[in-house]
């Protein structure tokens, strides 16, 4: 590879042609990679759905409320999230808009998939917070908020649903920062209220967006933008509606407060915008404000350094693992964030974990289940690879042996079920369907010390994930199973360097069970926290911990 300040020359094809210097930091400032978080039923993955829809992606959006003869949700690919109406498993959608290449991440929103959450959380770089402008902040809005405050990560807030009744506009912003503790400006600022809601007031440019609804929001908005004091915008608002607007623009001018740039990409203010994410309104304001004020690929820390997008050498972690994405060929694809450098297919890269140098071959641009081959990619960009059965959550890949990362937080399991197979003559399908699964990394299996039964006992940090586990054996690989909850609410990992018989001399408390997890560590399951706290005490060299200790 050739290196100029600022370029590279990468050997490879590009659209058939041999390509001259990439300006890589062209490409990087161009990047934005976000993820959208709210509290379930909030409207975010409808949003993410009207994103596509102004970003061209989508010639006609679809809803997770729609009726049977609408389109599904493009980021809601799997057939239970279509059943249930939300999203269980967070899904890439890549699309070029306005000279911008956007990453977006639609993820879970139900506290039993937060963990799924949390991880692609540390693969963005910016999130669109969802608040329903009816109910202000619920619980795991707040929870997802203090992962982002933790990464200092800038945060743009949806206040959507303003067709339907809200709370007042001026009460959420003080909800926002009474309970968030964080700055806000609203960049635009609601027109009416539930059913006369007409749109929106650009702070920015002083001008009134006036929007009309589309038959069930699946084409965008037609809009009328004028000045307050326009006629032809005045005359479409009540004297009451006018009034009303005109007196809270003026008490938010008369508040003093100018727009931060710095302050919000430091996460201490959050640009506030308002609309209506299944009529459209206000969608392309959010969009457009976004991307101007967010920011391009931010550095990641390494072991060793902070690791500059802008580096010539590649390195990028996997933050998630979805097994059997295409059920005709049974595979897994992990999907990786590239952190520095340019990522070329074919390249040669160290797997840290294992030291290992492997070859990217198959390497894929996703959008929802649907992929291409991409031969390139950019820091910022999220890609599939395909067929690596090595690879798991928080591996490295980089060709700098010294670059390891350590993004990826780990959460201790709540919830235990044991999984039966009812049907042994479908016992090969429910094996490996299960191994799959299992090497997603979202629910984990246990083994009984001195048990005779086989079946195994999976932990999981909320019980809905079994749900899924069940679901997702018997649609794609034909395996049905029977679920028996476990009595156990609590596991704590021992020392791993523990022996046999220091395990046998533990004086475990009634209801406790030793077991071991996938890489043989010991564990130790209680019913509940006062059993645990008896453990301890009774066991005072028997030290506990929430993850498994390093050997």
């Amino acid at each position: 590879m050739v290196k100029r300040p600022g370029f590279l020359l990468v050997p490879g094809r590009v659209c058939g042609r041999f390509p001259a210097f990439v300006d890589i930091k062209s490409e990087i400032a161009k990047r934005r990679t976000f993820a959208i978080i709210s509290h379930p039923d909030a409207g975010k993955t409808t949003l993410t759905e009207k994103l596509l829809l102004y970003g061209g992606a989508v010639q006609l959006a679809g809803s997770v409320t729609a009726r049977k003869n609408q389109r599904a949700s493009t980021s809601d690919w799997m057939e239970l999230e279509r059943k249930r109406g939300i999203s269980i498993s967070s899904t890439v959608l890549q699309f070029d808009y306005s000279g911008y290449r956007i990453n977006l991440l639609d993820t879970p929103g139900h506290k039993d998939f937060s963990e799924d959450t949390y991880r692609v959380l540390t693969a963005v770089d910016a999130v669109v917070m969802v608040i329903d402008a009816g109910k202000g902040i619920e619980s795991q809005t707040r929870k997802l908020f203090e992962v982002c405050r933790m990464r200092q990560m800038p945060i743009f807030t949806f206040m959507n649903k303003c067709d339907r009744p809200t709370l007042e506009p001026l009460a959420l912003l003080d909800e926002l920062e009474r309970v968030l503790k964080i700055g806000t400006f609203p960049v635009n600022w609601p027109i009416g209220n539930g059913p006369d809601f007409k749109g929106v007031y650009d702070r920015h440019e002083h001008q009134v967006h006036l929007f009309e609804r589309t038959v069930g929001g699946a084409y965008r908005a037609p809009v009328s933008i004028g000045s307050l004091s326009d006629p032809a915008i005045r005359g479409r608002l009540d004297d009451a509606t006018h009034h009303k607007v005109t007196e809270e623009l003026g008490m938010l001018e008369h508040a003093g407060e100018t727009f931060d740039a710095e302050a919000v990409l430091a996460g201490k203010t959050t640009p506030v915008f308002f609309g209506s994410a299944t009529n459209n309104f206000g969608v392309k304001l959010m969009l457009d404000g976004f991307l101007k004020h967010s920011s391009a690929p931010r550095p990641h820390e390494s072991t060793a350094r902070i690791i500059e997008p802008e580096e010539p050498v590649f390195s990028g972690f996997i933050f998630k693992i979805q097994a059997n994405m295409d059920p005709k060929h049974r595979d897994r694809i992990a999907f990786l964030r590239v952190c520095s450098g340019q990522f070329e297919r074919d390249m040669t890269v160290i797997h840290s974990r294992t030291g290992k140098k492997v070859r990217l071959s198959s390497s894929h641009k996703l959008f929802a289940n649907e992929r291409e081959t991409v031969d390139e990619a950019f820091p910022g960009d999220i890609i599939g690879l395909v067929g690596h059965s090595d690879f798991g959550v928080g591996d490295t890949l980089t060709t700098d042996a010294g670059i390891v990362y350590h993004e990826i937080p780990r959460f201790t399991p709540e919830s235990f079920s044991f999984l039966h197979n009812p049907n042994t003559a479908k016992y090969k399908q429910f094996r490996q369907g299960l191994e799959q699964l299992l090497q997603e990394g979202v629910i984990q299996i246990l083994h009984l010390k001195d048990s005779a039964s086989k079946v195994p006992l999976l932990a999981a940090v909320g019980p809905l994930q079994f749900e899924v586990v069940q679901y997702r054996l018997e649609s794609e690989y034909g395996a049905a199973s029977r679920l028996e909850a476990a009595p156990w609410t609590v596991v704590r990992w021992l020392r791993p360097e523990m022996k046999e018989d220091e395990l046998e001399s533990l004086q475990l408390p009634t209801g406790s069970r030793i077991a071991f997890d996938s890489d043989q560590n010991p564990v130790a399951l209680f019913p509940n926290e006062w059993s645990m706290n008896y453990f301890s005490q009774t066991n005072p060299r028997a030290e506990l911990s929430n993850l498994p200790m390093k050997k």
